[in-house]
């Protein structure tokens, strides 16, 4: 257990960030999670449309510093390439 009153203050600070932090992740996951599932399905208007609604989520994410930035466009790629790979 903190001890000094900055420590206290700092195990306040990490456990609203954690959660944050939480919060954010999944949100990215779920959207992730949804594109995979319509290139799965078959869907390619549908891919396309949960792609769009996930670039903006994996940008955000990114810029917060929750993962860093070179993995964002990974994920933006691979997905991108899953979608095309359906249209054409």
């Amino acid at each position: 257990m903190a001890n000094s009153a900055q420590a206290r203050k700092r195990a306040r600070q990490a456990d609203k960030r954690r959660l944050r932090n939480h919060s954010q992740r999944s949100t990215l996951r779920t959207h992730i999670k949804k594109v995979v599932k319509a290139v799965a399905s078959g869907d390619a208007q549908a891919a396309t449309a949960a792609y769009q609604a996930a670039v903006p989520v994996i940008d955000a994410a990114a810029g917060k510093g929750l993962i860093h930035k070179n993995k964002a466009a990974r994920h933006k790629s691979r997905l991108n390439q899953h979608i095309r790979a359906l249209q054409g």
